[in-house]
């Protein structure tokens, strides 16, 4: 469903609201925040629609640098320009380095210790669930994919097979189902 044109669409603030708001966003994250992106720009603070979130997300995927930092500087530029980009990258990055470098510091004194291993894995397994819901929470937003619900659902297959099954390198995988997918969005949508 479209937004309507004539109501006017939640948007940041101002500069330090891009910078508290993606502050925030990042603190939330252990291993990615992709889920939590999605959930907080798409459905809590609503300054994307789900597929700006894809359409942005794809973007972010394919330039080099951390997917979620791309996203953050590409909504900063679209309401603010440069000085927007340079805030929601601050708030991304500023406060989560500090909290890094600390916990650094303490991994350092008790890396040996078996507790810490197990809180390690036990963030891992989470992480791999959040992306999973985040993944089936955003599998709607492909019924108005131009290439069709069963040629994604045969890419991804295919991309799972290449990289888990074949154990192919992922920018191989990428670079050629993306070409297709693109050839064949972009065939669909000339018609």
């Amino acid at each position: 469903m479209s937004p309507d044109p004539a109501v006017p669409r939640p948007q940041p603030k101002s500069v330090r609201d891009l910078f508290i708001s993606f502050t925030l966003l990042a603190l939330q994250g252990f291993g990615g925040v992709q889920a939590i992106v999605q959930m907080e720009l798409v459905e809590r603070k609503r300054w994307l629609t789900h597929e700006e979130f894809i359409e942005d997300w794809a973007v972010a995927q394919i330039m080099p640098g951390p997917n979620v930092v791309n996203l953050s500087m590409m909504i900063g530029n679209r309401y603010f320009g440069l000085a927007g980009a340079m805030a929601a990258l601050a708030g991304m990055l500023a406060l989560p380095l500090l909290i890094i470098l600390l916990l650094a510091m303490v991994y350092g004194q008790f890396a040996n210790h078996p507790g810490v291993a197990g809180a390690l894995r036990g963030m891992s397994a989470v992480t791999a669930g959040m992306i999973i819901a985040s993944g089936l929470r955003l599998f709607p937003a492909l019924k108005s994919n131009p290439i069709g619900l069963a040629i994604c659902g045969l890419l991804c297959a295919l991309c799972f097979a290449g990289v888990a099954l074949l154990h192919l390198p992922l920018a191989y995988v990428l670079l050629g189902l993306g070409s297709i997918a693109c050839t064949l969005a972009y065939q669909r949508l000339g018609k």
